[in-house]
Formats: structure tokens, C-alpha cells, sequence
């Protein structure tokens, strides 16, 4: 199994960051607008979301935990077409403001470590710019 890892620095209070993340249904709206365009929920843990290439996931919420302020999540219907596809989100305060926003992915076969990874590059860029956007926002 291929475990792929991401984490970049967002300059926007921890507690926003997470209240985002947490937001299951608001995925294009709160967490990674532009990177995705549309989220439906389908049932209580379960979305389809639909990315900015047309490609429509269904994807099953495993767990959150409001103490570590982290998120599960399994795509259980892809375009990919993997086997297994289990994913974390994590915020975690960094103390100077700002926060670390950490993105796990388990996935098979292998040879989606290449394309999953390409996707979860441009999907924390556009991660990190909405959350700071709506930080800037939230100043002013």
C-alpha cells in the first residue's frame, strides 16, 4: 500500500482551520475552493464531491476527533478506480498564529501513489489559499 504525505503551513488560526475541515458538506465552499467545485451529501457521512476536472468521488466519513482536530475520510467510489483509498486531516496548532494543516492517504495499488500525490499537491495549494483567504476576511 502507498502512503502518501502532505503538510503545509497556513497562516490562519487553528480553531478556523478546523471548523473548516470539520464542515463535511462544505468541502468546495469552506476547505478547497476551486480545487473542488461542487459537494453533495448523499446520507449523514457520505458526499460526492466533484473536482475541477469533472471527476466525481463518493467519499464516506470514517471519524473525527475534536481533541486532535482530525478528520477520516474513505473514498469509496472514485475515478481512480483504487482498491482501498483512506485518508486523515489533521490540523495542528503551530503556537505563532498559525497552524499545520497534515493530509495522510493510503491507498492501492501502488501506481496511484504518482497521480493521488499530483492531486493532493494542487488540492493543498488551493487548501492553504482558501483558508488564509477567509482568514483575511475574518480580520477585517
Amino acid at each position: 500500500m502507498a502512503t502518501i504525505i502532505r503538510q503545509a503551513r497556513i497562516e490562519a488560526p487553528a480553531d478556523q482551520c478546523w471548523d473548516a475541515l470539520r464542515d463535511f458538506g462544505a468541502l468546495h465552499e469552506r476547505l478547497a475552493s476551486g480545487f473542488v467545485t461542487g459537494t453533495t451529501m448523499v446520507g449523514p457521512r457520505e458526499r460526492q464531491v466533484t473536482f475541477f476536472t469533472g471527476a466525481v468521488a463518493t467519499e464516506v466519513l470514517v471519524g473525527v476527533d475534536e481533541n486532535l482536530m482530525r478528520l477520516a475520510y474513505a473514498v469509496v467510489e472514485g475515478p481512480m478506480g483504487s482498491t482501498h483509498y483512506n485518508a486523515s486531516a489533521q490540523i495542528v496548532p503551530d503556537g505563532a498564529g498559525g497552524c499545520q494543516f497534515v493530509w495522510i492517504i493510503d491507498v492501492l495499488p501502488d501506481k496511484l501513489s504518482e497521480p493521488v500525490a499530483g492531486a493532493m499537491d494542487a488540492g493543498l495549494q488551493a487548501m492553504k489559499s482558501t483558508l488564509e483567504t477567509a482568514a483575511g476576511a475574518a480580520q477585517h
